[in-house]
């Protein structure tokens, strides 16, 4: 005990001091109590400094005694988060044991459940800091300990002066060691009823999925606006139960604090709600644990922040006096809501709604702007397996020339907009998109070969880009459809150009420990060279940046989420005689295969299934180089067809960016630039390392199988193959 004692000589403050500080205990100091004793406002010196804190004088009759006090120094001593009480100091004279903290200027979460200013973002923000503070004790990084607070509730959630939450009130905190057998403790009860995990209180064995339910339930009390229990004629009345069954029968607005209900987008309160009663499962094994709540509640925080950017257009009472349904009666929130969703104007011919970031879309319908159609008679369909939110339907041109005129009345100004042809595919044909437009003025038609899938299910054909100067633009578009003779158009949207914007993460490399794979040893024994390190950390790391393994055919290592990731060289993937073999020193292998005068080439692999992380979608890129000065302005797709599939699919992809006409209004100028689908799946993208690579296959590991194989056929019947030259086939999570 007295090495124990030395070791945190420097937080020791004389009783004097705290007496004088806290004008010797006087009542009018007292901020706040509990079983544990009372907590006491003041300003005194300590070894960060000077300034106010908070003093907690312990009662020797409460729970939190002798051995209690020194854990909880202990554990804030060693284990020092943003998001976790500082201690500033102790005193353990005359029968005193008093704890000094960094003072919470805007005293614990519970004080401000029911403040009707107390705002949704507010709210997320505070959950998402404790749930940091919470994940950081379950995986105390570096002490080879997990820490179990064991009391979690909104009391023990503190705010200091810009509403940063902190975790406090560790005195019943449990620590468990990293090579602790067992996956919790027999314990004496702890916690505080209503909060307490029902499997703790029947079993006495505390877990890390114990503190889970107890923040689920803060979760829900941030949600409702108040305490999960009250307190009446003697009788507590415990509201969790109640809360869990609202949810399940999809009544979710009828616990939700009224005060909140204006300002939550619906994304950001779908994805808190379901994450918050997931830590209310009964079964340990299936409540998330703390990482993943960090990287739900960010998720909502994200979405809510979004759609507070989001404003009302300046024009939005001309659109509402043409909608097609009542819109005078909504609040401002509501229509912002419904705007991002879309609404239907101009007598439901065309579909308006805004982005995250505030610029204008327009669809409009295609029987708006049909001009002439080389049938006689126009033939629309209004199927519900082709569902349009126009009432007329979608058009089925059969094979056959259609022209279009096309007026816009609310875009942005200044902003860079895609022009889409919007359509399905009739009976879902598996087909390749050969779609031939012209714009009036122009000589030559322009091919559009890809679509991109939306999330009401209809296709999207990028035709033109243009950067718009005023509300309203004004084209002529011829359609040739023999090559598409199953099309069925809804109309042409015009869509912002889409910006990648990078999602919140969480601090992941904090949980590195979590994401050393449990076979390390194993694959390490496969590496080409010898791996050395001094420890665990550092092995870490080398596995994320990567080795050779298997006699230098494959590299292995961990993506940021600790997932599995191989390359296999061309050697071990392509069929050798087919190529030639060179060198390159910006290679990880050997040998690439260079440049092969073929219409077509195959891929067949396969490998140890130990080498992917177990039931997981991985993605397979082909990663390559093309020659430079070769340019087509629509490059044709090259198929692949996956050999071990019943189906034999066929499905598309480019090695080639293809590239949209960028026109002016006046369509006196045009230039192409690459189209703007970031997200589409078989589109080549440029990596970091200067090379080339494309999503060519996907697919679900299994544990039941002990090899992966895969075999692919690529052929290409235009010049989409010419120059190859492959490094290596990559498998890594979608």
């Amino acid at each position: 005990m007295e090495s124990f004692v030395k070791e945190f000589e420097h937080l020791k403050i004389p009783l004097e001091e705290i007496k004088s500080a806290t004008d010797d205990f006087d009542k009018t100091k007292v901020i706040g109590g509990g079983g544990f004793g009372l907590v006491y406002r003041g300003e005194l010196s300590h070894f960060k400094g000077y300034g106010m804190v908070a003093i907690k004088r312990l009662d020797r009759k409460s729970l939190q005694g002798y051995p209690e006090f020194w854990d909880e120094i202990a554990v804030l001593a060693l284990h020092t988060h943003e998001k976790l009480i500082t201690l500033l100091g102790f005193c353990i004279e005359s029968g005193e044991m008093i704890l000094v903290y960094k003072y919470a200027f805007n005293k614990s979460l519970e004080r401000h459940l029911s403040s009707p200013g107390f705002t949704w973002r507010q709210r997320l923000k505070i959950c998402l800091d404790a749930a940091m503070g919470l994940s950081y004790l379950h995986d105390a990084r570096g002490t080879k300990e997990t820490i179990i607070h064991t009391d979690i509730k909104s009391s023990n959630i503190l705010l200091d002066a810009d509403l940063n939450a902190i975790v406090s009130d560790l005195g019943l905190s449990k620590t468990i060691p990293a090579n602790w057998r067992q996956t919790g403790l027999v314990t004496n009860p702890a916690g505080t009823h209503g909060y307490c995990d029902p499997m703790f209180e029947e079993t006495c064995i505390l877990t890390k999925e114990s503190d889970v339910y107890s923040f689920g339930v803060v979760l829900l009390e941030v949600l409702c606006g108040k305490l999960c229990y009250e307190c009446s004629n003697g009788k507590i009345k415990i509201f969790v139960p109640v809360w869990k069954e609202s949810y399940g029968q999809n009544k979710l607005q009828e616990i939700i604090f009224d005060a909140l209900k204006q300002q939550m987008d619906q994304y950001s309160l779908k994805t808190y709600s379901d994450i918050a009663f997931k830590c209310l499962h009964r079964s340990r094994e299936e409540r998330p644990t703390m990482p993943h709540v960090v990287e739900e509640l960010e998720t909502a925080l994200a979405y809510q922040e979004l759609y507070e950017r989001a404003k009302l257009p300046k024009d939005y009472t001309k659109m509402l006096l043409t909608a097609a349904g009542p819109l005078n009666d909504m609040s401002e929130s509501e229509l912002k809501m419904l705007l991002l969703k879309g609404i239907l104007i101009d007598s439901g011919k065309t579909w308006f709604s805004r982005n995250i970031n505030g610029d204008h879309c327009e669809m409009i319908s295609i029987a708006a702007c049909l001009t002439s159609t080389a049938n006689e008679f126009q033939h629309y369909i209004t199927s519900p397996e082709y569902s349009s939110r126009f009432a007329v339907g979608c058009y089925e041109p059969s094979g056959a020339k259609f022209k279009t005129h096309v007026r816009t009345q609310f875009l942005s100004p200044q902003i860079t907009y895609t022009v889409n042809l919007v359509f399905k595919i009739k009976k879902n044909k598996k087909q390749g998109i050969v779609i031939e437009h012209k714009l009036e003025g122009e000589k030559a038609t322009s091919y559009s070969f890809l679509s991109g899938e939306r999330e009401d299910g209809w296709l999207t054909a990028e035709l033109y880009r243009f950067t718009s100067e005023q509300s309203t633009v004004d084209l002529e578009i011829m359609f040739y459809t023999k090559y598409c003779p199953n099309l069925l158009v809804e109309g042409i949207e015009f869509q912002p150009e889409k910006n990648v914007h990078m999602q919140p993460i969480s601090n992941k490399e904090i949980y590195w420990k979590q994401k050393l794979p449990k076979d390390y040893e194993d694959i390490i024994k496969w590496s080409k060279d010898s791996v050395r390190w001094e420890n665990t950390k550092d092995l870490y790391y080398i596995f994320c940046r990567g080795f050779l393994i298997n006699y230098g055919e494959e590299w292995f290592s961990l993506d940021k989420d600790g997932k599995k990731c191989l390359m296999l060289s061309a050697r071990a993937a392509l069929q050798e005689d087919k190529w030639n073999w060179i060198s390159l020193a910006e290679t990880r292998f050997e040998e690439v295969a260079d440049y092969c005068n073929l219409r077509n080439f195959g891929i067949f692999c396969k490998f140890r299934s130990k080498l992917l992380s177990p039931q997981t979608t991985y993605g397979t890129y082909l990663v390559y180089k093309l020659p430079e000065g070769y340019k087509i302005a629509k490059p044709p797709p090259v198929q692949v067809v996956d050999k071990d599939s019943h189906s034999k699919e066929v499905h598309n992809i480019f090695l080639r960016t293809p590239q949209s006409p960028f026109i002016s209004c006046n369509v006196k100028n045009k230039a192409f630039c690459p189209s703007n689908i970031p997200q589409m799946k078989g589109l080549p993208k440029q990596r970091s390392d200067g090379w080339m690579e494309v999503q060519v296959h996907e697919f679900q590991t299994r544990d039941t199988i002990k090899m992966i194989s895969t075999r692919l056929k690529f052929s290409s019947y235009d010049m989409g193959l010419e120059g190859i030259t492959v490094q290596c086939l990559e498998f890594r999570p979608v």
